[in-house]
């Protein structure tokens, strides 16, 4: 038995080896090449694996459980709060108006109407892994398009507890009309009537937000104190298994209950090392539950009516791209990004595997049915890539100023600075017009096709691409430029680029941008010794303006901000070996602040016997309350 295990996995991992690196060197995104790597040795072609995918797809949907928890991480509650217009508006517009659609097409395909609207409730969402993959590799996260994609994706996540909080409710109705006893599962939950079903979904809910609080987060600080990392990655697996577990056990999503915890746990401090431990089981774990995909493609079942599955794939996928380009069009998107929006989540997501098996349960979905529409769903996700490379090859080139980044024709450079500045949103174009003021050029790059745009009829030169492709700094100048700095604040984006130029033009200095500390120290492990964190110097200005109100002195507020500034870099750089170890970062974080605090009250001290009088008027010496030694 163990050896058809290894073999098994001896398999899935050539596969994967062969097929997404061809993928990625004809252009097209890696997880097009798992799905592919899937259909190549599933039961319909070279037959490597059998009726065991379905059991390697329980076990790869543990990439999406982890993909969610981490989703949940990055979910605090303030950014919530920034984003809830697009959330809850892009959000309910999509999934209300493609459910409305969608059910009308079921209710004249002969569908009851419970099973319209449950197959509708499922077609609706879309693929929360496919997308922000591909979001990802292409450095689109942070534009508009990313941001709108994101939001619906958060807001499709979130409906699916009240989704399967309905279903139940939806079972009496078929009962009655079938005959058929919709309380068979094998969920502890399953002999409850249908009202109690639904209190137990949300009671479920309830519950992990408890547990997570009063249980979870003391449990890993007890585990912190060890000081073993490789414990605390158990933990964290530990916390992921056990809540998809819990979840399956009273029949709701074990991804779903993913999510929540990572919700709950998003303010603890413990947020950051999760991140890291999870990260690594979350890319293989999802490149196998794509591959799942591409294996479980019933092509028997296609080919039993070939006509029916296609007119249902390409039907749902244009009604939804419909429904998204309205939604987007309301919202003021402009064309790329509506584009992009509309057609990157066209597909429909994995989650309807979920709700389809749910409702199957239930009895409101019949067998052929849900074979049929299980079909459907894992073709549009093997179409969505392809669609995508269609978007940034052929439609995008005819409206934007060049193509989408990673594909197609960038801009040319017509010019070489001794500057390269990456990323022209509100901090580079401050840092840019500093350079230009002071008579220095820069080579101006940005992957935001409406924003290049935009800062080209305000007169800014500003070359479109994605500043990680070789030939595209090369084309800038990367071999004679003297400093390359980056200005956007994707950490991923940053830690691509600095591996980019470590390896291809190694003279090139870097001046990096980090959001915060813990984004700055993932750049220092990749070498790069210029980091520049957003709040640092914000926060110092609005301090020295804060002082200067109360009667300070220019020289003096310029001398304690230096001073300032420099114990806070030389903390900032002492920390960085305990980044990875949050018990041992916080102890050694309180001993440094309050060395750093005695020397500045030290320096104060000081200060007061220096005639620091330059630049200030005597009126303003005599209102001071640092009166001369």
């Amino acid at each position: 038995m163990s050896q058809d295990i290894l073999l098994q996995a001896m398999v899935y991992f050539t596969a994967a080896i062969v097929c997404v690196p061809l993928a990625k060197r004809l252009g097209l995104s890696s997880v097009l090449g798992y799905i592919l790597a899937g259909v190549l040795i599933g039961p319909f072609l070279l037959g490597f694996i059998g009726n065991e995918s379905h059991d390697i797809m329980h076990f790869a949907e543990f990439g999406v459980v982890m993909m969610l928890f981490l989703i949940g991480l990055e979910l605090e509650p303030a950014k919530f709060w920034r984003m809830r217009t697009l959330i809850l508006g892009m959000g309910t517009l999509q999934i209300g108006l493609t459910t409305l659609l969608l059910t009308g097409g079921g209710l004249l395909l002969g569908m009851s109407w419970p099973m319209a609207l449950t197959a509708s409730l499922a077609l609706a969402l879309s693929s929360t892994a496919i997308v922000l993959q591909t979001l990802k590799e292409k450095n689109q996260m942070n534009t508009t398009s990313g941001q709108s994609s994101f939001s619906v994706l958060l807001f499709q996540d979130i409906a699916v507890i009240p989704m399967l909080a309905v279903l139940p409710l939806l079972g009496p109705a078929v009962a009655a009309a079938t005959g058929h006893d919709s309380s068979h599962s094998a969920s502890l939950i399953a002999h409850l009537p249908s009202w109690a079903k639904t209190l137990a979904v949300l009671g479920s809910v309830g519950l992990i937000a408890l547990v997570g609080q009063y249980l979870i987060v003391p449990a890993l600080r007890l585990v912190s104190k060890t000081h073993l990392r490789e414990l605390f990655a158990a933990a964290s697996l530990l916390i992921v298994v056990a809540i998809a577990y819990l979840m399956g056990l009273v029949g709701l999503s074990p991804a779903l209950g993913a999510f929540l915890g990572g919700v709950v746990l998003a303010n603890s401090e413990f947020r950051h090392e999760l991140e890291s431990d999870l990260e690594p089981f979350k890319g293989l774990l999802l490149g196998l539950f794509f591959m799942g995909v591409g294996a479980s493609i019933n092509f028997d079942l296609v080919m039993e009516t070939p006509g029916l599955i296609l007119a249902l794939v390409g039907g749902i996928m244009a009604i939804k791209a419909t429904v998204l380009a309205v939604t987007g069009r309301i919202f003021k998107l402009g064309k790329e990004d509506n584009l992009t929006f509309a057609l990157g989540l066209a597909q429909v997501g994995e989650f309807a595997f979920v709700l389809l098996s749910f409702a199957h349960q239930l009895h409101i979905m019949d067998s052929i049915w849900m074979g049929r529409l299980m079909a459907v769903t894992a073709l549009t996700m093997a179409i969505s890539p392809l669609l995508s490379m269609l978007n940034e090859r052929v439609l995008l080139p005819r409206l934007g100023p060049a193509a989408a980044p990673n594909q197609g024709e960038m801009d040319r450079i017509d010019e070489n600075n001794t500057i390269i500045l990456v990323g022209f949103s509100d901090f580079g174009s401050t840092l840019g017009r500093f350079l230009r003021a002071n008579g220095i050029e820069a080579t101006i790059l940005d992957h935001d096709a409406e924003r290049v745009a935009l800062l080209r009829r305000m007169g800014f030169k500003v070359y479109y691409g994605d500043a990680t492709r070789i030939d595209l700094l090369e084309s800038a100048g990367a071999h004679t430029a003297k400093i390359l700095i980056s200005a956007i604040d994707v950490p991923e984006t940053n830690q691509k680029l600095v591996e980019t130029i470590h390896k291809h033009f190694p003279k090139l200095e870097l001046m990096i941008r980090a959001r915060n500390r813990f984004d700055a120290y993932e750049l220092m492990e990749l070498g790069v010794t210029q980091v520049y964190r957003d709040p640092l110097e914000s926060s110092v200005r609005i301090g020295i303006e804060a002082l200067r109100k109360l009667g300070f002195r220019n020289y003096t507020l310029t001398r304690i901000a230096q001073n300032f500034i420099q114990a806070d870099e030389s903390m900032f750089r002492k920390l960085a070996t305990e980044s990875h170890n949050i018990t041992q970062y916080v102890s050694r974080a309180r001993a440094e602040i309050e060395a750093q605090e005695a020397l500045l009250a030290n320096e104060r001290q000081k200060a007061r016997r220096i005639h620091d009088h330059a630049w200030d008027s005597e009126p303003l010496r005599n209102a001071s309350p640092e009166q001369e030694g």
